[in-house]
Parts: C-alpha cells; sequence; structure tokens
C-alpha cells in the first residue's frame, strides 16, 4: 500500500504541484530482507517511466515503513 501526498502552489494564478510525496507501507517483509527492499526503493525512480517524466519539473520523494 502506498500513501501519496502532492504540495500544490499558485503560479500566476494557476495551480501548479510542486511536491510528491509517496510513503510506501509494506507487510511481510523479514528483518534479513529489508535492507535490499531499502536498496530498491533509492533507485527505482531511475527506471520509473512516471518519475523520469515528471522528476524534472515535479520534486518526489518517498520514504517506507514496514508494518
Amino acid at each position: 500500500m502506498a500513501d501519496v501526498t502532492g504540495e500544490i502552489e499558485k503560479e500566476s494564478g494557476i495551480l501548479v504541484i510542486r511536491r510528491i510525496h509517496v510513503t510506501y507501507r509494506l507487510r511481510g517483509i523479514p528483518e534479513g530482507k529489508r535492507e535490499v527492499v531499502e536498496r530498491v526503493r533509492e533507485i527505482h525512480a531511475g527506471s520509473c517511466p512516471v518519475a523520469r517524466t515528471i522528476g524534472k519539473c515535479v520534486a518526489i520523494s518517498t520514504t517506507m515503513e514496514f508494518e
């Protein structure tokens, strides 16, 4: 599951998305695999078509919570 928050600002009277933050909530990940999952999170944006498309004009950040 993921929660996504966008931050919007006005630019010349027009709403513009400036920042997007994604919090991934993962269940059932064994303690020994969490480091691998964190590494994947750190590099996935470079291979994500959406992040590559909008990442030049919208700041994208992610965090991860293990449940």
